[in-house]
């Protein structure tokens, strides 16, 4: 303890200008190493101390010397600071949409179905898109119910299914739902059923006493067999949308029409809703169009027949285009037509989302004074329909199809609205 006490006296008085080094916390341990070393040193050979005092300096010096300082600095700063301003553009800036093609051929988690209705729609789709239409095996029993097989892996795959609900409609309805059925029963990823025309739409209230609400009720169906996403043109109410829990596309045929109309280039064209139910529709096409607006009043006396009362607005020597969203038995279409030439109206086009055309809806048109009507393909027409001169089919197929990809790239659709 003596020897200890005294050697440690002799380093401080030796060192000096040590002292300041000896305050760091580095410099203690380093002084603390030293001094036990000098203790052995100075019990067994107390003359050599003064040997070992000029090299401690030379080691505590760069440990504790104020120029390593500018030599630390310029090392961190440069690499700090670009990974900073990485972190903060990453959380200012939104993530990049992705990007949107027009090819999904090699997409693996994407299949496109058609089912009996309307096949030639969805090939064109898939022409548009870059997808060919998957295999299927569908088959009528001798009683009419209906067999279907995919012949596809379809696990873990986003699916669009394309089935409009027209004639036979209860058949292709229930051709749809057990598509949906099995499509949900092979674990695909997501179901998108493509309705481009939806039945039973028209009863959509209880309008009388004791009738149903249909379109509340296929909503119902199609969500129960499995579907997770529709997407729809032109519904008959466009609050069939909230007949749904799962999120629906509502499209519009009108830009297809428009476009066309716009070429046709029509000379004094007057828009004209043929009931106050599809005012709303037709003053969006003759916003579209720039053309004037007029209404015609109609009172319905049963179903599919109506008589209609007057005109609202100014036809008189106009070219008049009637925009619907269904042309069914032709009954309210030919009645508009006469109503319009009483008012005084040069000539009579038509428009319409979905051509129904049951009954004596063909001849109805043949023999009326309408100059053309243009439909779109959301329904394949029969092939009286398909030869009447009068009637022109656009085709919707690079629509559905835009809105398709859209979807499936979880990408905006309201660009397609316009």
């Amino acid at each position: 303890m003596e020897v200890g006490t005294l050697t440690g006296t002799t380093e401080v008085k030796q060192q000096g200008n040590g002292s300041n080094t000896l305050k760091d916390g580095a410099g203690k341990e380093t002084a603390a190493r030293e001094t036990v070393a000098r203790d052995v040193v100075v019990a067994k050979e107390p003359a050599q101390s003064p040997v070992v005092t000029p090299v401690a300096p030379p080691v505590i010096t760069p440990v504790s010397s104020p120029v390593a300082a500018p030599i630390v600095t310029p090392t961190v700063s440069p690499v700090v600071t670009p990974v900073l301003d990485a972190a903060k553009a990453s959380v200012l800036k939104p993530a990049p949409e992705r990007k949107r093609t027009r090819n999904l051929s090699e997409d693996k988690r994407f299949k496109l179905f058609s089912g009996t209705a309307n096949r030639p729609l969805t090939e064109e789709i898939g022409r548009y898109i870059g997808v060919p239409v998957g295999e299927v095996k569908i088959q009528r029993f001798a009683d009419g119910e209906v067999y279907f097989q995919l012949l596809e892996n379809v696990r873990g795959v986003d699916v669009f299914v394309v089935q409009p609900t027209c004639y036979p409609v209860d058949q292709h309805l229930v051709e749809l739902l057990v598509m949906i059925d099995a499509l949900k029963r092979a674990s695909a990823a997501r179901i998108t059923v493509v309705v481009p025309y939806y039945g039973y739409a028209r009863q959509d209230r209880k309008d009388r006493p004791r009738v149903a609400i249909s379109a509340k009720l296929i909503a119902d169906l199609l969500t129960t067999a499995g579907a997770n996403r529709a997407l729809f043109v032109d519904l008959h109410a466009a609050q069939i949308q909230g007949f749904f829990n799962i999120p629906v596309d509502h499209l519009f045929a009108s830009p297809v029409l428009v476009s066309y109309f716009r070429e046709l280039a029509l000379p004094n064209l007057t828009v004209v809703s043929p009931d106050a139910g599809g005012v709303e529709r037709a003053r969006f096409f003759a916003q579209k169009i720039g053309a004037p607006l007029a209404i015609v009043d109609k009172r319905r006396t049963d179903m599919n027949v109506t008589e209609v009362m007057h005109v609202i607005g100014d036809v008189k020597g106009k070219n008049c285009l009637i925009i619907d969203d269904i042309i069914d038995t032709a009954g309210t279409l030919v009645k508009t037509v006469d109503a319009l030439y009483t008012a005084g109206a040069a000539a009579v086009h038509a428009a319409a989302s979905h051509a129904v055309l049951s009954g004596p809806a063909i001849d109805r048109i043949a023999n009326s004074r309408l100059e053309q009507v243009v439909v779109t393909n959301t329904i394949p027409l029969r092939e009286a329909a398909a030869k009447l001169p009068k009637i022109k089919v656009l085709s919707i197929a690079g629509l559905l199809g835009a809105a398709i990809e859209s979807i499936h790239m979880e990408t905006s659709v309201s660009t397609l609205f316009s």
